[in-house]
């Protein structure tokens, strides 16, 4: 579990930080457009999909529940932001935003792991 949520982690951020330095995306703690915003969706679907296939490849036995635990710790982690965010202003993003990140969380996770099984 931890190896997944370090490459959620590391990945998600580490994007982040080459579109903030390239200038795709504006400098932190400005606002983003709703377009920045699903790009940012679709590469953390992605990943979601990378770290379930990752626990899933590490997991002793029952690879697709590992890969679904980690779907849900994501999904309470995308709840947790979007509620600490929630009325904090534009630069923390349309409120679909994290609702999105935690109705993917799981599905990502399962099919990285359903990929492995292949």
């Amino acid at each position: 579990m931890l190896a997944g949520l370090i490459v959620n982690v590391v990945l998600g951020l580490g994007i982040d930080q080459i579109l903030h330095v390239t200038g795709v995306y504006p400098p932190w703690g400005q606002p983003m457009s709703e377009s920045l915003f699903a790009l940012a969706t679709a590469y953390r679907i992605v990943i979601g999909i990378a770290s379930g296939w990752v626990v899933a490849r590490l997991a002793p036995d029952r690879p697709v529940w590992h890969a679904v635990v980690l779907g849900a710790i994501g999904t309470v982690f995308s709840l947790a932001g979007g509620l600490a965010t929630w009325s904090r202003g534009p630069e923390f993003g349309p409120h679909w935003y994290p609702i999105l990140l935690a109705a993917s969380a799981i599905p990502a996770s399962w099919l990285g792991a359903r990929l492995h099984a292949r």
